[in-house]
């Protein structure tokens, strides 16, 4: 026998309440007619930030300095003052025969049919089995997110001794969440000649939480049976391996976009991000359906995040109001090595630039001061040298006005970078 399911009809529907999906409610529920409707499968909306106990929140859309859990509490109670509904505990599954979103809670299964819906489903760190790291299967092996949620939501201890696989900026971040628990950072290891994240975060961490990090390094076996006892580390150059005791071992960075909700939906994917393939208005290619956050660009900062969300609700109000049509006239964005992704994909003519006028992209190597090339139908129609590095384990800020001189019709836009 089967059992009827709730449905809800709200004008906009909102799934994931970090700071995209906050923000765009923010800015929708004061300007539409009906409800906005926000679904999180945690107890608690605010996103990864609600975890990250340390500073650095909230600098290019808020222009204050906050820490997570503060920066989190202010995006709810912002979207919650504008009217937007927020519902916790509601996992979102997949999609219904009519298009209408599936969502389970504890209350029971229910339906969301909307005019404009939202996906802001965020990334995740890869763990240890997608990185196939071999050797035991002890205790005491995370992810700075699984760390994070056992620090400082849970209050739960760690060991005494880390190794943290990565020197992304979100390593730093676990060498904090680590230290709060009790627990050093013996080592830091990374794959890249250089450390990944920016010197304002790698210079004050190797100094002043005396941090060792190893480059051109890999984890290449967990060691202990039922907790951690050591980590084999081998030189990336040398071959020569050693053997680290630890009882905490920290996987961080390598980033994979939530897109289950995409993929159920027959959406398409770009293959550098494996998220959804959105234009610069953040419109995915079934009309109605929008995407905005980090599971467009695995990963970037809550703050850009969060300006992401401010672009979506732009483009779903012109949708709702039927205001603008997109153009069938656009032009696909394609990244060439050393770049591995780049984010949006396509520009259609009349759309607005990308959110603060940025394409942002990822790089496989380090490029000290990165000439950007943009290539059509093989000529270059325009180029610039960047005064900013372009290095593995952070975004690279692409201006968007060099696609200006692109033209429709004409092929595909290749942007690549040279010395």
């Amino acid at each position: 026998m089967s059992t009827a399911r709730t449905r809800l009809t709200p004008t906009v529907a909102i799934v994931g309440a970090g700071p995209a999906g906050l923000r765009a409610a923010q800015e929708l529920a004061p300007a539409v007619p009906g409800e906005v409707l926000v679904l999180d499968r945690e107890q608690q909306a605010g996103g990864i930030p609600r975890h990250c106990a340390h500073p650095g929140f909230g600098i290019r859309d808020l222009h204050r300095f906050y820490s997570g859990p503060e920066y989190a509490r202010r995006m709810v109670e912002s979207a919650e003052r504008a009217g937007a509904m927020i519902r916790t505990g509601a996992m979102a599954t997949g999609w219904s025969a009519e298009g209408g979103l599936e969502v389970t809670s504890p209350e029971g299964l229910f339906e969301v049919h909307a005019e404009a819906i939202v996906l802001a489903t965020g990334a995740r760190e890869r763990p240890r089995t997608a990185r196939m790291v071999p050797g035991d299967r002890p205790g005491g092996v995370y992810t700075t997110g699984q760390l994070q949620n056992l620090v400082h939501l849970h209050h739960r201890e760690v060991g005494s001794k880390a190794v943290i696989v990565g020197s992304e900026l979100v390593s730093w971040s676990a060498v904090l969440t680590l230290r709060d628990a009790g627990c050093d950072t013996v080592l830091m290891t990374s794959e890249q000649p250089k450390i990944e994240s920016y010197a304002l975060f790698s210079v004050p961490g190797k100094l002043g939480l005396r941090v060792p990090v190893r480059t051109r390094t890999k984890v290449t076996r967990i060691i202990g049976k039922h907790r951690v006892r050591a980590v084999e580390v081998a030189d990336l150059g040398t071959e020569h391996r050693e053997t680290v005791p630890c009882d905490t071992v920290v996987f961080t960075g390598d980033w994979i976009p939530d897109n289950e909700l995409f993929r159920a939906a027959g959406l398409e994917l770009d293959p550098g991000t494996l998220g959804p393939v959105v234009d610069t208005e953040l419109r995915t290619d079934r009309p109605g359906v929008f995407a905005a956050g980090n599971v467009l660009h695995p990963v970037d900062t809550a703050d850009i995040a969060a300006l992401d969300g401010k672009q979506v609700a732009a483009s779903v109000l012109d949708h709702l109001r039927s205001n603008r049509r997109p153009s069938e006239k656009g032009i696909r964005i394609v990244a060439d090595e050393p770049l591995r992704w780049i984010s949006p994909m396509v520009r259609r003519v009349g759309d607005r630039r990308p959110a603060r006028n940025r394409l942002l992209a990822w790089v496989d190597e380090y490029v000290r001061f990165p000439r950007v090339v943009v290539t059509q139908n093989g000529r270059v129609v325009a180029e610039k040298r960047l005064p900013w590095p372009a290095a593995p384990g952070r975004v690279f800020r692409i201006p968007g006005e060099l696609l200006d001189a692109a033209r429709p019709g004409e092929g595909d836009v290749h942007i690549s970078l040279r010395r």
